[in-house]
């Protein structure tokens, strides 16, 4: 590789460095070309890059890049992770790899601009992936949507039921209730006349008798 090749790759090493949101690096010894391509397609899934690097190269384009904290970790055969993409599904995809091949040894790496550590690295591999939390958090946040909804249509039910059982009652007809008519009230019962009252009736009735006429006489 001639001076221009190696400036040109440095160039794109650095880009590529500065880009990632999180960056793996693995000591690849022992990892066959199909082997390889397989872990390269199961990263592709995070938006992720595997990529053999040559140290001295990769030490240039971490200091153009600011990521100085990676010249540790460029000794012997190391191959860089560069991730864009969720870090979890990544580190999920080396493990799973790692655990059918046992062929990889992480080495350590960044993560959120802090250094990721063996331990570290493993930790985040054992957790959900993006994907999952986010399907969890719906889950989550919808449980209590349904039963607001559910409460509110048994609350809208109970309230029909309540205004069907008053309409038949006749209490939401619309229409005022008809008044009941006044009691008619009793006439007073005609005072029977005192008896002390009977002779002076019988003496106007003797008045308004006719007078019987005296048959006549012969002369």
């Amino acid at each position: 590789m001639d001076r221009e090749a190696k400036a040109q790759a440095v160039e794109e090493m650095a880009e590529g460095l500065e880009a990632a949101e999180a960056i793996f690096a693995v000591d690849y010894r022992g990892i066959s070309v199909p082997q390889a391509a397989e872990l390269r397609s199961k990263l592709a899934e995070a938006d992720a890059v595997f990529s053999v690097v040559k140290n001295r190269l990769a030490k240039r384009a971490a200091e153009q890049a600011g990521t100085e904290s990676l010249d540790a970790l460029l000794v012997g055969p190391t191959a860089l992770t560069l991730i864009k993409g969720d870090p979890v599904t990544a580190a999920k995809a080396i493990s799973n790899f790692n655990r059918d091949h046992d062929v990889l040894t992480y080495k350590g790496g960044i993560m959120d601009g802090a250094p990721l550590d063996p331990e570290g690295f493993t930790a985040i591999a054992s957790l959900p992936a993006l994907d999952v939390l986010h399907g969890q958090l719906v889950g989550m946040t919808a449980s209590p949507l349904t039963g607001l909804v559910i409460g509110m249509n048994n609350l809208v039910a109970g309230l029909g039921r309540q205004l069907s059982q008053m309409a038949e009652q006749g209490l939401v007809s619309g229409e005022a209730p008809a008044e009941e008519p006044p009691a008619e009230e009793e006439a007073p019962e005609a005072e029977a006349p005192a008896e002390e009252d009977a002779p002076a009736e019988e003496a106007a009735q003797e008045a308004e008798a006719p007078a019987e006429e005296e048959p006549a006489t012969d002369e």
